[in-house]
């Protein structure tokens, strides 16, 4: 009796997750434009780590 309970609490709360995980919004248009601003701005910042890295060799007198 006690396992039918503990099953039956595991399946209540799996279809619960299930439901809310359905009802997600869909994301808009701003959400998108800032996760695409957010993918730019990692790419610049990449770029200007390896100009800095660059400047660091050149002083060293290493080149790449």
């Amino acid at each position: 009796m006690k396992l039918n309970k503990s099953f039956s609490a595991a399946l209540f709360v799996g279809a619960l997750l299930a439901a809310l995980a359905g009802c997600q919004k869909q994301e808009g248009p701003a959400e998108r434009a800032g996760k695409e601003a957010d993918k730019a701005v990692e790419k610049v910042g990449q770029q200007i780590e390896k100009a800095g890295d660059s400047i660091q060799d050149a002083a060293k007198g290493n080149k790449k």
